[in-house]
């Protein structure tokens, strides 16, 4: 085998650094050499890479890259053209692959970076080329298909309940009527905002109320049922999925001020549901509103990893390496999971074709619009993944994170 080279695509996670250490310890295991992509496929074009193991010399070193959060070797949201548009990039990539003798291209990533590695195989085999393309998985939003869960999810919830918890110690100091708003990420897929529903417990009312963009958000339903709530209950806590929509398919945020921001992909920058609902409802019922919104606190929380997400974002980088050294190609690793009580995961290369823009969403079945929550079902199926804690190198008081010292 060849040489290998590893990227990171799109938002970044508390844990895709674990998946990073795992695709190196499997390359090093194997007597391969190692090259990270600097800013994903962005930067291989510009042939920004380094040799990884000029960065990553001890077993300390790949510790504190699994407890390092964000991406180490820098992201990118970089949509890659059709091939039959622009033949010459893809032939510009595979020129410069070609040039540090890469044998397989690994991409970790959710769903655009999925789509990348669905269309360099797809030229590869068009045109005959002798690299191999595999797709290792990662995204808080837990949207990609076929796999049970991604890396990077497990982490964000346990973050999202933990905070949350303490927003409601918080909410309940005075005793006077208030209503606080948190916008989790979420743009179609209310995975994330489901978190919100496992704060319950024998110490904490949990939130109020949870809202997913799977299914229609009424704002009128919405005021009556925090007026019903009131009655009863001086402190609300509500948590809301940043991509909620009206009927009409307008977002929440834009109610009050249209976002027309794009990026390369053709998503809105989604920002300020929370801050439109809390205004909506201190002119409705004049009480004290406040909007929270947890925004890129949620991704990269490593301090607060679970210990079952950074181990299985690890091992998901070491078995694609296998999954390489098979002669597998066009494929992405995937979690089974084959028992929750006690939990118990497989991990399966599959067909990178059946994932590449397909988005799984909360099934319907898992959400209780009426009442304004989620099934246990959702809460079972979330609370495996945050369990167990990795903490922090600290030196000086504060977290040690390795630096990438090229860029």
């Amino acid at each position: 085998m060849g040489n290998i080279i590893v990227g990171q695509s799109g938002g970044p996670t508390a844990v895709i650094n674990a998946s990073l250490a795992g695709v190196f310890k499997g390359g090093k295991d194997n007597n391969i050499k190692v090259y990270g992509m600097i800013n994903g496929i962005q930067g291989l074009l510009d042939e920004k890479y380094v040799d990884l193991s000029q960065e990553i010399k001890t077993d300390l070193d790949i510790e504190l890259l699994k407890r390092t959060p964000s991406a180490y070797l820098g992201s990118c949201r970089f949509k890659l053209p059709n091939m039959e548009d622009n033949e010459e990039i893809y032939e510009k990539i595979f020129s410069i692959l070609k040039k540090i003798d890469i044998d397989t291209f690994f991409y970790i990533g959710g769903n655009d970076s999925m789509d990348t590695i669905k269309k360099l195989h797809t030229y590869s085999i068009a045109k005959n080329k002798k690299i191999k393309f595999i797709g290792v998985p990662k995204t808080i939003d837990n949207d990609l298909a076929v796999t049970d869960h991604t890396p990077g999810f497990g982490s964000a919830c346990k973050y999202i309940a933990t905070t949350i918890k303490e927003i409601i110690k918080d909410a309940t100091v005075y005793d006077a009527k208030n209503i606080t708003i948190i916008e989790i990420m979420g743009r179609n897929a209310g995975w994330l905002t489901g978190a919100a529903a496992i704060t319950k417990s024998n110490d904490c009312s949990g939130v109020d109320l949870i809202y997913l963009p799977e299914v229609v958000f009424d704002i009128e339903e919405f005021i009556d049922k925090v007026k019903k709530l009131q009655k009863t209950k001086k402190s609300l806590v509500i948590a809301v999925s940043e991509g909620i929509k009206n009927k009409n398919g307008v977002n929440i945020c834009e109610l009050e001020e249209e976002n027309t921001l794009l990026d390369c992909f053709g998503h809105k920058s989604l920002s300020g549901t929370a801050n439109t609902l809390a205004r909506i409802l201190y002119k409705k019922l004049g009480c004290k509103t406040r909007a929270i919104e947890l925004n890129t606190t949620q991704r990269c929380a490593s301090h607060l990893v679970s210990e079952v997400d950074i181990n299985e974002s690890f091992l998901a980088g070491v078995y694609a390496v296998n999954v390489a050294l098979s002669g597998e190609n066009g494929k992405v690793i995937v979690f089974e999971r084959t028992s929750n009580t006690p939990y118990n995961i497989n991990m399966k290369s599959h067909n990178v074709y059946d994932i590449a823009n397909v988005e799984k969403r909360v099934p319907i079945e898992w959400i209780d619009s009426k009442n304004g929550t989620v099934s246990n079902e959702l809460i079972e199926y979330i609370k495996p993944l945050i369990q167990g804690e990795v903490y922090p190198i600290m030196v000086d008081g504060l977290p040690k994170h390795l630096k990438l010292n090229r860029y």
